[in-house]
């Protein structure tokens, strides 16, 4: 009777991994299958692409690439280089304060802490939309257009990311830990710095990379503040391309532009990835 139960337990427990690993590769298939057909249109020219659908690649990637690399309407190398200047130091900025103002509620007791926090949270609720018309019309009248300031300042206050830094300190941070290093003489930046911010690197890698995409396809504050050519990044390049005339219209040539700023974001998501895993396997290896 047991021996007929153990070997019904096996067979429920390997039909219930098939079931699991059929549903992760499908759902793998389902997310890369975007990125496939980005590179197979890529590889396709206009013409073919206005044939329909093809997932079979094609000859004309250099021709693309060609193409849209001397573009004179556009200049891509500039464009990718004003994107990254700004994704990377909205990224950079809005993870380190959002984690110091997390610590700060997390760590102080103070009469207006429950308030702060709530009211970190209304304002988490208010779309970004609403407040744009207001932000522009103040950066023209200081005169901050065809800036990068207005997109990377406003980067230190975020609060969602501030939002999932609390819920990640809850978690991981003992006030013990703090009240130890101040015992020893620590003063609370270098606490913060050299304590707390390695604690937090997973948690910072992911919402680096999360800002990073963010403010990287971000396209609609960006082009209300830049027009100047040498200052627009990659989303307004890749609509001023969509947007050219009909007969100059060339998808391969968009789609081409569109696999090169796709490159950037998958480097700085294998770069950072590896903090994830290593904080994951520490905190693994520790519990």
């Amino acid at each position: 009777m047991n021996v007929n139960l153990n070997k019904k337990g096996r067979i429920q427990l390997i039909v219930s991994r098939i079931v699991v690993y059929a549903i992760l590769i499908f759902v793998t298939i389902l997310c890369l299958f975007s990125f496939y057909m980005l590179i197979i249109n890529s590889t396709r020219s206009n013409g073919q692409l206005q044939a329909g659908f093809s997932a079979v690649p094609q000859g004309h990637f250099i021709e693309n690439l060609k193409n849209a690399w001397n573009d004179a309407s556009i200049n891509i190398p500039r464009g990718m280089l004003n994107s990254f200047i700004i994704a990377s130091l909205s990224a950079i900025l809005t993870t380190y304060f959002s984690a110091m103002t997390a610590y700060g509620i997390h760590v102080y007791n103070f009469k207006f802490k429950k308030a702060a926090f709530f009211f970190i949270l209304a304002v988490m609720m208010i779309p970004p939309q609403v407040s744009a018309v207001g932000y522009v019309q103040l950066m023209y009248k200081l005169k901050l257009t065809n800036n990068y300031l207005p997109l990377i300042i406003p980067s230190i206050a975020t609060p969602v990311v501030f939002f999932y830094m609390k819920q990640y300190l809850e978690s991981v941070l003992s006030l013990e830990i703090v009240e130890a290093a101040r015992m020893d003489g620590s003063n609370e930046f270098r606490t913060f710095n050299c304590i707390v911010l390695p604690i937090m690197k997973p948690a910072i890698a992911v919402q680096a990379i999360f800002s990073f995409v963010t403010s990287w396809n971000n396209y609609f504050i960006p082009a209300l503040l830049l027009d100047k050519a040498n200052m627009k990044t990659v989303p307004i390049m890749i609509a001023q391309l969509r947007s050219a005339d009909y007969s100059k219209f060339d998808m391969g040539k968009v789609y081409m532009f569109i696999l090169l700023a796709i490159l950037p974001v998958l480097i700085v998501y294998i770069c950072l990835s590896k903090l994830i895993i290593k904080g994951v396997t520490n905190g693994s290896v520790k519990g």
